[in-house]
């Protein structure tokens, strides 16, 4: 029985091999956590930069949205005639709509009077906005004219907002060099075409921007009878309406702020190289770790194929060795940018945070990174030959 148990047993020869050598198993696994924490940031600032971009788009309380075929994105909106958002009602499936008004404009920092541009959305106060339920009770202190929503969220460049309204103190200040009040605030959160909002009703918006013609939106807000199929209702639409309006789902809506910056941008390009960078970074360091252990023992090899095991079982022990060194430099990778990513989100606000893909995709690549290079050091051990080694 006793023999027949220590017959079944496997020695743990990759381990050994790798932990033979503490200093250079450390470096091996520093060297992967680097690659990894590298690949892991690019990847987050780009994957990142594309979700803020929709932070406000993701809020809206909608099912469709009208904008003009001219808007290319959120920095760049155009106008379209808002009785195009009128004639939808007319459609069976469409319940209610938001005429929106959206441009960006000078705030003026009430403590450092230095001046900054933000994002605002003028609405009629009675209409539906947001999906945030407090939202509804907040807009109503916009019937007033000079009113204004701060979002808490913005960045502190534009003033401590925040701060002060909360401690009761009359916030006023100036956007586009007329007098506001700040009566309530929201929560948004900046994007990449935007570090701050503010939402306002469109008389105000109008007050503070008068060369925007009055009968002219930017985006319209469709909402439809529970039930309705939103593509289908947006196919009808768009073969209904003129062709200076185009109807959007609000995930298309969304996808299409997201296709701008991925496409006509260089983020993408510039974030993925940067992956990619990382992984080819990764592959050398590993290769040459995995190349030198090779070296170092190919009398042991020789030795054991001498014995009689094959090939494909000591390429196997190979093989065990980038296994077992992606594991090892994977976790702390992963901690480490789990860290790195609160730093980034406590700094810029931008919502950069781990996801379950992207750390599948990581821990793939590292793990295709370590087989890469460990297929290429085999090479020197399928090269060998016991006679001339002894």
């Amino acid at each position: 029985m006793k023999s027949d148990f220590f017959q079944k047993r496997r020695i743990p020869l990759a381990w050994l091999l790798l932990t033979r050598q503490p200093l250079r198993l450390l470096v091996a696994i520093a060297g992967i956590c680097f690659a990894g924490i590298l690949m892991f940031m690019q990847l987050g600032f780009r994957d990142g930069l594309f979700d803020a971009s929709v932070t406000v788009h993701k809020l809206f309380d909608t099912d469709l949205v009208l904008m003009s075929p001219r808007s290319m994105s959120s920095i760049s909106m155009s106008g379209f005639p808002r009785r195009r958002l009128i004639q939808t009602m007319a459609h069976q499936n469409v319940v209610g709509i938001t005429p929106v008004n959206w441009n960006f404009l000078l705030w003026r920092n009430p403590d450092t009077l230095s001046t900054r541009s933000i994002l605002a959305l003028g609405f009629e106060p009675g209409d539906p906005l947001l999906k945030d339920p407090n939202f509804s009770s907040k807009a109503q202190a916009l019937k007033n004219r000079g009113r204004v929503l701060f979002d808490e969220l913005s960045r502190d460049e534009f003033g401590p907002i925040p701060d002060w309204y909360r401690n009761g103190r009359v916030v006023e200040t100036e956007v586009a060099g007329k007098r506001i009040r700040v009566a309530g605030l929201v929560s948004l959160g900046p994007s990449f075409g935007a570090d701050g909002n503010l939402i306002t009703s469109r008389e105000t918006f109008m007050q503070l921007l008068p060369s925007n013609p009055p009968g002219s939106i930017e985006i319209g807000l469709v909402r439809l009878r529970e039930g309705s199929d939103p593509d289908l209702v947006a196919d009808s639409l768009n073969r209904s309406l003129p062709a200076d309006v185009k109807v959007l789902t609000h995930q298309a809506f969304i996808d299409f702020e997201k296709n701008y910056w991925r496409t006509s941008t260089s983020i993408g390009f510039i974030f993925t190289l940067g992956a990619v960078m990382g992984f080819v970074v990764g592959c050398v360091i590993v290769y040459q770790i995995l190349y030198s252990d090779v070296s170092d023992h190919l009398p042991e090899y020789a030795t054991l194929m001498a014995m009689g095991y094959q090939l494909k079982t000591l390429l196997g022990v190979v093989a065990r060795e980038g296994i077992i060194l992606s594991i090892m430099g994977y976790v702390p990778a992963y901690l480490a940018a789990q860290v790195l990513y609160a730093l980034v989100r406590g700094s810029t606000k931008l919502p950069v945070a781990m996801d379950p893909q992207r750390a599948f995709l990581v821990f793939i690549l590292i793990l295709v990174m370590c087989m890469g290079s460990a297929v290429a050091a085999m090479r020197r051990l399928v090269d060998a030959d016991p006679a001339e080694i002894f």
